[in-house]
């Protein structure tokens, strides 16, 4: 199994014939997914999600792939093919359309409802081509076929890309439900027909690839909602991701047995709900839904409210809720389903807006105490018998975070994939199929780009680095006037700090450290202000460390006179 090594360069120029895949997003992390294909000159894209900021990224709305390998060969693009309505596969596809925003978007009826309703927000009107599974479409010299494919969102698709140097396929993310709600199945039968022609790459979906067995039918997951919905005494509040189409359409059902009615809470809860009832993809009983201002009219037994922030996001409406910062209140008795997995790297979060919602009387219901959710990710069994199917000649896991991706790879080497073919990457690694064959070539930039209110790609690591210190151990600033010619101390050291734990009356044993410090400095000649700057943050940061054991940010500002 090859793998990337740390001191790869820039990859060199593609040989003619061959096919380079440049993953941007989506290996090593769950989320961000964006590769692109590039073949005679062209590129093409599929997949442009986000990744959402975890605890050690304060301040930060969304984490986007970075498009700089690619930003000057814009024009190049032959399309974006979306293989699915989730965000970590769209979300940052307004973000490269506004630097061109005539790149085509490739995709089904649902994806690019999503989409669409998404750029409009950004006031960006794209071209798009609608497409189904079983089409074939001709994207520059990309020869593009879908397929049908399960997943926890309708109209999921994977893509077979035919180029000269061999044909391609993308799984996108998927399953093998058997038992699906809206009777899709995965098509076995269209991979089946691929492996006959011949698969030369691969990249499949590794998040469930540590899992044995195979994933259980959505459709048991129907009788645990009920049961839930049975025995709930006051409002029932359901928090799911604003796209789990099949998942809202359950507790739909479960309402209207029950007699509920639901309201959806959160403008992307809304909107996504109203795109899936308007294109058929949600079925709802007349009068079933109604606006959230109405429901203080009825009775509490007969109240279901769904919203998003099943993963603790911070200013999503459950996490409000539990933070009692929104408009709804949680009261003794409110049933909570969270109703989706946990994200690797946000069970912190969830399990605080657990221990909120449960300080203020909720019961709340998740994965861990009862069966409210099935993945969307083809577990390990699946995998093995998707592999026998396909008898890919190379395989590249895709999707996951190391773990999974190694875990990916064992399974196809467990079917026959030869080892050598097996091509472990991450983000930024160049892989190029020729000859039939796939390796490593080289390394592009592929980093974090951060999304912070209006602003991307501003903050840096840095900023992030200096976020932490000011969230975890405060700030101290020391205020100096000099002598611009001597560099003696004319006012000052005056300090203030700011979250520290250190209180004021302290600091009264370290000015004369300070003023000792500067002293010997201008003795020796030295009055530039930053080399001062630099002496008072040294002799501060070992006051702090020996008396506190803690290192606080430490801002000098030393002003000549």
């Amino acid at each position: 199994m090859s793998h990337p090594h740390p001191e790869l360069g820039p990859p060199p120029k593609l040989p003619k014939g061959g096919l380079r895949v440049t993953p941007l997003g989506g290996l090593g992390e769950i989320g961000r997914n964006m590769t692109v294909f590039e073949y005679d000159g062209r590129l093409l894209i599929v997949d442009c999600g986000v990744l959402f900021p975890e605890e050690e990224q304060p301040g930060i709305d969304l984490i986007l792939p970075d498009f700089s390998s690619i930003r000057d060969r814009l024009d190049d693009i032959d399309g974006i093919v979306l293989t699915h309505g989730h965000e970590d596969h769209i979300g940052a596809v307004p973000y490269l359309l506004r630097e061109k925003p005539d790149i085509p978007l490739i995709g089904s009826k649902l994806t690019l409802a999503l989409i669409e309703a998404k750029l409009q927000e950004h006031r960006i009107r794209p071209y798009t081509l609608e497409v189904k599974e079983g089409e074939r479409e001709a994207l520059g010299p990309f020869d593009c076929e879908f397929i049908a494919v399960n997943h926890s969102i309708p109209d999921a698709l994977a893509v077979a890309i035919r180029t000269g140097a061999g044909m391609v396929v993308a799984t996108g993310d998927f399953k093998m439900d058997q038992l699906p709600l809206d009777n899709r199945l995965t098509d076995l039968h269209a991979f089946a027909r691929l492996s006959e022609e011949g698969i030369d790459l691969l990249l499949s979906d590794s998040t469930n690839a540590e899992v044995p067995g195979f994933v259980p039918p959505e459709r048991d997951i129907s009788n645990a909602i009920r049961g839930v919905f049975a025995g709930a005494q006051k409002r029932i509040i359901v928090a799911s991701f604003a796209s789990h189409v099949h998942r809202i359409q359950q507790i739909l059902d479960a309402a209207h047995e029950y007699g509920r009615r639901v309201a959806f809470v959160g403008r992307s809860m809304v909107r996504n709900m109203g795109i899936a009832r308007d294109l058929g993809y949600l079925k709802v009983p007349a009068g079933l839904v109604v606006d959230v201002k109405t429901l203080d009219d009825l009775p509490d037994d007969e109240v279901v409210l769904v919203c998003t922030g099943s993963q603790g996001e911070p200013m999503a409406a459950l996490s409000r809720m539990a933070n009692r910062d929104h408009q709804i209140r949680i009261v003794p008795g409110d049933t909570v389903i969270l109703a989706s997995s946990l994200i690797p790297g946000n069970e912190n979060a969830v399990y605080r807006v657990i221990n909120g919602l449960t300080r203020w009387g909720a019961n709340v219901v998740h994965k861990g105490n009862a069966k409210v959710h099935v993945s969307g990710h083809a577990s390990a069994g699946e995998l093995l018998y998707f592999y026998n199917i396909c008898k890919p000649r190379n395989l590249m896991p895709v999707h996951g975070e190391w773990r999974h991706l190694r875990a990916n790879a064992e399974l196809g080497a467990m079917t026959g994939v030869p080892k050598d073919r097996i091509v472990i990457a991450e983000d930024g690694v160049v892989v190029d199929l020729i000859d039939g064959k796939a390796r490593i070539s080289g390394k592009v930039q592929a980093g974090y780009v951060y999304v912070d209110g209006l602003s991307v790609g501003d903050v840096t690591e840095a900023s992030l680095k200096d976020r932490r210190i000011l969230g975890d151990e405060g700030i101290i600033s020391v205020y100096v006037v000099v002598d611009s010619s001597t560099g003696k101390v004319v006012t000052g050291p005056n300090i203030q700090a700011r979250g520290s734990g250190i209180d004021d009356s302290a600091f009264s044993s370290v000015i004369p450290k300070i003023e000792e410090a500067i002293a010997r400095a201008a003795a020796d000649g030295v009055a530039e202000p930053h080399q001062i700057q630099q002496l008072i943050r040294r002799t501060m940061g070992k006051w702090v460390s020996d008396g506190y054991r803690r290192r606080p940010m430490i801002l000098p500002v030393v002003v000549e006179v």
